[in-house]
């Protein structure tokens, strides 16, 4: 259900970017629900045909540019516009819970505002590796125009924080350097739900006699899901990228025959993939990384570069391997090591135990309970 106004102010809200699409960030605001069901969710776009669609059943609140369907169809074509939207999401609640990666965090609140950060705004800091620098479009050119305004509003935004979340070490740092801000690590949960019934994904393509690796992703620069393709046709081992996004046809056509591209699927789906699966791959800057996680609760080690958020989540050659550098050749000699070594499948289950809602939960109503226990500290307003 989407609203674009709110008339009472309730005890505990939800607020996130934008719900327009299916990735990690979306999980945990999916978890933040669980956590919370009587919370109203704050996004500035909110699309239901490409996000995930439990949040039907939410109650959502709009900024004034989800009137604008292209909008909602393309976040990105929105990021010149975001600052303002957010300025005009107000949030009525006691306790504002900030799902961030760089706006929603500038949402106005009338209580406590606790963000939960994946990393300062990517398309400020990291604007390159976030838009790709393969070509100048339209909305690089404005957010290049528009950066130290941006920048403005944005570490603005973050001094009305009552408290601050990174969702990884990594991010900590990032926090620190961006904000002055000290914050308290604490990782995202997994969300696999192991009760859901699979469903098979057509993979008659492949070869699957040495079984198949699974790469899940966005399709981001960033990402690095070409050192995958490429590191795998190098080895001939069949591969399965799951993901979407403006890197897509660049990189269907590096796939070889060995290579299966698919999107939009189910969670019956993914979970079928997680469960069949020799190990989960990744070449990407991650700032968490959540699939390692999810393929662990079925037991599967993971192929991991040894950067950001990975070295939060993975346990040396008990639960993954890392190789150094986003190259195909590190890639592929660091799969080839994990040939060799025998995983213990109880050992990779324990440790996604680490990672579950209920601990993911609990500290933020530990943070609640301690904010209600001292009502002097609160949020306050920002306008960009």
């Amino acid at each position: 259900m989407t609203t674009h106004q709110s008339d009472e102010t309730v005890d505990v809200a939800i607020a996130h970017d934008y719900l327009t699409q299916r990735g990690g960030a979306e999980k945990v605001v999916l978890a933040l629900q669980r956590a919370f069901p009587s919370a109203p969710i704050y996004t500035t776009l909110y699309e239901a045909s490409t996000t995930y669609p439990e949040f039907a059943d939410s109650r959502i609140i709009t900024s004034p540019l989800n009137a604008v369907g292209p909008l909602r169809r393309s976040h990105r074509l929105a990021l010149p516009f975001l600052a303002w939207a957010a300025g005009r999401t107000r949030v009525d609640a006691r306790h504002t819970i900030v799902s961030s990666s760089g706006w929603a965090h500038g949402f106005p609140t009338t209580g406590s505002k606790i963000v939960y950060c994946y990393s300062p705004a990517r398309w400020l800091y990291q604007r390159d590796a976030y838009l790709g620098t393969s070509k100048l479009t339209l909305t690089g050119a404005a957010l290049r125009v528009l950066a130290p305004f941006l920048k403005r509003w944005d570490r603005r935004a973050s001094k009305t924080a009552t408290k601050y979340f990174a969702i990884s070490t990594v991010v900590q740092g990032r926090i620190k350097e961006a904000y002055g801000i000290e914050s308290e690590v604490l990782p995202a949960p997994h969300s696999v739900d192991m009760s859901i019934a699979q469903e098979p994904v057509d993979l008659s393509t492949l070869n699957l006699e040495r079984g198949f690796y699974l790469c899940i992703s966005r399709l981001l620069p960033y990402k690095n899901v070409d050192v995958v393709i490429e590191a795998f046709n190098s080895l001939g081992l069949p591969l399965v990228v799951v993901g979407a996004g403006p890197e897509e046809r660049r990189l269907s056509s590096l796939a070889g025959e060995n290579v299966v591209m698919v999107k939009d699927l189910t969670d019956g789906q993914i979970q079928w993939l997680y469960a069949r699966c020799v190990a989960v791959v990744s070449s990407s800057y991650e700032d968490f990384g959540l699939t390692p996680i999810e393929g662990a609760t079925h037991g599967k080690p993971s192929i991991v570069l040894r950067w950001g958020g990975f070295l939060d989540t993975i346990l040396e050659d008990r639960t993954g391997v890392y190789f150094d550098e986003p190259t195909p050749a590190a890639l592929a000699a660091a799969v080839t090591k994990s040939i060799d070594v025998e995983w213990d499948e109880d050992t990779i289950r324990g440790h996604a135990d680490l990672f579950t809602e209920a601990h993911f939960a609990r500290r933020l109503r530990e943070e609640i309970a301690r904010l209600d226990a001292d009502p002097g500290r609160g949020g306050g307003d920002v306008t960009p």
